[in-house]
């Protein structure tokens, strides 16, 4: 460790008012109970859980973070996978159920080589596996006794899943198939917790029966020993190498070499291969196939609210105690500097994604809720009976009149590209709002956008997912258009912008806010059927429309956002939880967060004629601006209301008590092991590091 500051530097403090002053009157400024909101957002059970939690990780030396900012990605990943091993033993010593293993690691706020095991490998084994695979391979699993992975992407393929190259070849004389990597661009690539970690893999893998191919099917496969850890003959695998972010994950690749499997590694809960006659069991409902990735893009849409938080987080309480600049219309004999958050630009860049991080976590809490009913209504109905055999295998196929998944495949693959996009981009929003302190590491934005990026490629890229979202859309409206619409919600707004696209909607989005609900869903009506004249009636090609479809599905998702989050409002829950100020405080966040992208959109609710443009003039001139300056006390207290810790955050311009200046300054000078380094700078001399002498600050 470096040495300590001297006592001289030790006593000099900031300039002005203090960090912690400042943030303590921001929060004087606002009558909004943050202890109230935040059990309403959370429950106090919840909270209770997190404390407790957050104690048992802090008081952990294995876990300390002091250092997680100055280490190479080889020390990253060994402190990683030391806390791996650490959670999992704390989980087994105390019991943890899987939520409180889950909050464990947000705690953490960092990848571990076991994060794809617990998170998609035991959910494929449980979801995709038979009773007898899940005794013969869940339960180790579960005991950490089999280390996996789920491989599915490729090195020359990921969005598009039925272009994999790995193949699983049935042999009748031995009842085994083959796994087989034909091609470079077969390796398995991007793969988390495969590179050093993982034992087993769930490979995904092209069927082949008698030579004939039946599209991808996941397999249980070992792939290193259990005693030595190398890999088994035939099989090559390795960690890909650093990346932008995600540096403590061992994403790897992974190659076949006619690699032989039993026939029960097959999973086989929905679909297989009688093992007697070799003959292909279709699956009663092929999209059952999808629950992992509608599952995991269910999961993202809800963490990307708590995601966009925390850099929201961290830039509002940073911008409130820096100050930059006075204030050029301060009154006469006024000195001092402006507080940065003070500055309606920066308002404009912060508070929507304050908004915004609201509109998604109650987003989120709907879409679990919405992925728990239809998962309970799929057993169901796959119990009972073995309807739509005949529908062809993928989600791109749904049929909306009869699918009970089909809702949920196109609201998930909408607001995941949505969500991520929005929760990605506004971190570097944030991280830029913080000025140059923004830039370093300390700033506790950077890493976590590195991280966090991934996400917008990563279980269906999100200008991909986009076409499945269209196709949905552009169905459903056709069994608007043919009377054979089933009774579903997007059905209801196509249907009544049918009725009304003579007349004019006419919404009055400054003054109502359910009609500014109903302006997002007229828009999404508007371009469905424009899209569909288009595709139907002109006979434009698809490519030529993949940006109409992306459009199409931004506006379904801000219209998915903006409804759950007016309901939510709407909720006698809300109401009764919630003190009477709180409340006309989260339906400004509603009106901001609407307002702000009706604006970003003006173009399109224009043409749709759902607004005129002197609405879209007024939302920008002036309800916007009001609606800053009414939120701009609360903003502080609405962040602190998220409860994250100082340790979660691992800021020095997020910090709770507003000492930004002096943590910043803690952490270069005496936490910093390169100040106990002594440069040799001639050039003339071999010598890089002098090992003589020790760095004096």
């Amino acid at each position: 460790m470096p040495p300590p500051n001297p006592d001289w530097v030790k006593a000099l403090t900031p300039s002005g008012p203090q960090g912690s002053e400042l943030l303590a009157q921001e929060r004087a400024k606002s009558d909004l109970n943050v202890d109230q909101l935040a059990t309403f957002l959370f429950t106090d059970e919840v909270l209770e859980r997190n404390a407790k939690l957050l104690e048992i990780l802090s008081s952990n030396p294995v876990f300390d973070k002091s250092q997680n900012y100055f280490r190479g990605r080889k020390e990253r990943l060994e402190a990683a996978l030391a806390r791996a091993k650490a959670l999992r033993q704390l989980s087994v010593q105390h019991q943890w159920s899987q939520e409180e293993y889950e909050a464990a690691n947000e705690l953490i706020s960092e990848p571990t080589p076991y994060g794809l095991h617990a998170f998609m490998f035991l959910k494929t084994l449980e979801e995709q596996g038979t009773p007898e695979q899940h005794k013969l391979f869940l339960e180790p699993a579960q005991n950490y006794k089999y280390i996996g992975c789920y491989a599915q992407t490729e090195l020359g393929h990921g969005s598009n899943v039925r272009g994999l190259e790995t193949t699983a070849t049935w042999d009748s004389k031995d009842k085994t198939f083959t796994l087989h990597s034909p091609h470079l661009t077969a390796s398995k690539w991007w793969i988390g917790s495969l590179g050093k970690a993982a034992n087993h893999a769930v490979v995904v893998a092209q069927l082949i029966l008698d030579g004939k191919p039946y599209g991808p099917h996941p397999f249980f496969v070992q792939i290193r020993d259990l005693k030595t850890h190398q890999p088994l003959p035939n099989v090559h695998v390795g960690d890909i190498g650093p990346k932008f972010g995600y540096n403590t994950m061992d994403n790897g690749f992974l190659l076949f070499n006619h690699v032989k499997i039993p026939h029960v590694n097959m999973l086989s809960r929905f679909s297989g291969v009688d093992p007697q006659t070799g003959r292909y069991i279709k699956p009663s409902n092929p999209a059952l196939v999808y629950g992992t990735l509608t599952y995991v893009r269910s999961t993202i849409v809800f963490q990307s609210g708590s995601v966009l938080a925390r850099g929201v987080t961290i830039a509002t309480r940073y911008c409130a105690v820096r100050r930059q600049f006075q204030d050029r219309d301060a009154a006469e004999g006024e000195s001092g500097e402006n507080q940065v958050l003070n500055y309606t630009m920066v308002q404009h860049r912060i508070l929507p994604l304050l908004a915004a991080s609201y509109a998604l976590f109650f987003t989120g809490r709907s879409m679990i809720n919405l992925y728990k009913a239809n998962q309970a209504k799929m057993a169901q109905q796959h119990a009972r009976s073995g309807s739509d055999a005949k529908r062809l295998p993928g989600p791109e196929e749904l049929n909306p009149g009869s699918d009970l998944l089909s809702d949920l495949h196109a609201i998930s693959c909408s607001l995941k590209a949505f969500a991520s996009t929005t929760a990605a981009e506004g971190l570097e929003v944030c991280r830029r709002a913080c000025g140059g302190h923004g830039y370093s590491s300390f700033s506790g934005i950077g890493s976590w956008y590195a991280d966090y990026l991934p996400t917008v490629t990563w279980e269906g890229d999100n200008y991909m997912l986009t076409q499945q979202v269209a196709r949905y859309l552009l169905k459903s409206a056709r069994a608007v258009l043919s009377g054979k619409a089933a009774d579903n919600s997007i059905s209801r707004v196509f249907n009544e912008f049918i009725r009304r696209k003579d007349v004019g909607a006419a919404f009055d989005v400054l003054g109502n806010d359910q009609h500014l609900v109903d302006a997002f869903a007229w828009r999404v009506a508007f371009l469905t059927f424009e899209a569909l004249k288009h595709r139907d009636e002109d006979k434009q090609s698809w490519n030529s429309l993949l940006i109409d479809f992306w459009r199409l599905s931004t506006a379904y998702a801000q219209y998915q956002v903006v409804k759950n989050f007016y309901e939510a409002l709407q909720d006698e829950t809300t109401k009764s939880e919630l003190d009477p100020s709180t409340l006309p405080v989260l339906r400004q966040l509603f009106q901001l967060f609407a307002l702000h992208y009706l604006t970003t959109h003006a173009s399109e609710f224009f043409t749709s004629a759902a607004i005129t443009v002197r609405q879209i003039q007024l939302a920008r001139t002036k309800s916007t601006l009001s609606l800053l300056e009414q939120i701009r006390p609360h903003a502080v207290r609405l962040v602190d209301a998220w409860k994250f810790p100082d340790w979660q955050l691992d800021s020095s311009l997020g910090r709770y008590d507003g000492k930004v200046y002096e943590d910043m300054f803690h952490r270069a000078s005496e936490v910093n092991p390169l100040n106990d380094v002594v440069f040799d700078p001639y050039p003339d001399s071999p010598i890089l590091f002098r090992e003589d002498v020790k760095a004096k600050l």
